[in-house]
């Protein structure tokens, strides 16, 4: 709890920093080459942003892609007696290191592109008809929520909670002057910085599910006060929690 409530802290103070930063300066090297000019993405784009829509557990299990700190077994026909194949954390850079297969990269993959990377790697060395992946443990996901909600700030969800609406509700909702319906969802990828909006009031009340977005670990929700959202003063600033987010949990 103590080291929740500085690393909290912290990312609280880099937003108020960042947000001086932003109006004295546009030089990128304030954000370590972030590309400071966000790309809006359209309601209908899927490709970065998708809905957390999950029809079942099967469903779940199918789409589910392995991430750092995820622990899982392996079981080889045939090898029952193969040593340290089980509780294997994957491992901050996405590897796994195992015997006769080495270092194998599997953040990323889904359970059966896994398998089939290992049956591989293995294949090299042994003869086996068939092995099983099972993940026992799921790593920690983190996202940020800022702005008009009643604790701003990191929060952890579950590997199959990463949703708009569940963060939110982490943060213990959002506040009376909290704009619902403006819900922006900020994800960097490659130095570049996405956003989308998100409607929750009609995820809520007309149960439109392509408005609660899925999450990824280091994502940012932030809700507006108001209608009109300044990108140079309510958007900007975030690019800097995030790197401070980075720098602390890479």
């Amino acid at each position: 709890m103590y080291k929740k409530v500085i690393v909290t802290t912290a990312m609280l103070s880099m937003l108020a920093a960042t947000s001086f930063a932003a109006d004295k300066t546009d030089d990128d090297t304030l954000y370590m080459g972030l590309n400071t000019v966000p790309i809006e993405v359209g309601a209908g784009d899927t490709a970065i942003f998708k809905p957390a829509a999950i029809t079942s557990m099967k469903d779940y299990d199918q789409h589910y892609r392995l991430y750092k700190y995820d622990v899982i077994s392996l079981r080889i026909v045939g090898f029952d007696d193969l040593k340290d194949l089980d509780d294997i954390m994957i491992g901050t850079d996405g590897y796994v290191n195992l015997p006769y297969a080495g270092s194998v990269k599997l953040a990323g993959l889904t359970v059966e592109e896994a398998k089939a990377v290992l049956m591989q790697k293995f294949g090299k060395y042994l003869k086996i008809p068939d092995m099983s992946i099972m993940v026992t443990t799921y790593g920690p996901r983190k996202v940020q929520v800022l702005g008009e909600v009643e604790e701003p700030g990191t929060v952890e969800l579950d590997s199959d909670d990463m949703n708009v609406t569940s963060a939110i509700s982490k943060a213990g909702w959002v506040t009376t002057y909290g704009r619902i319906k403006k819900v922006q969802v900020l994800r960097i990828i490659d130095g570049t910085m996405y956003i989308k909006e998100a409607n929750i009031k009609n995820y809520i009340e007309k149960h439109d599910i392509t408005q609660n977005l899925e999450l990824e670990d280091g994502d940012i929700v932030f809700i507006p006060k108001s209608n009109k959202i300044d990108y140079k003063q309510d958007i900007l600033p975030l690019i800097g929690v995030y790197t401070t987010y980075k720098a602390i949990t890479d």
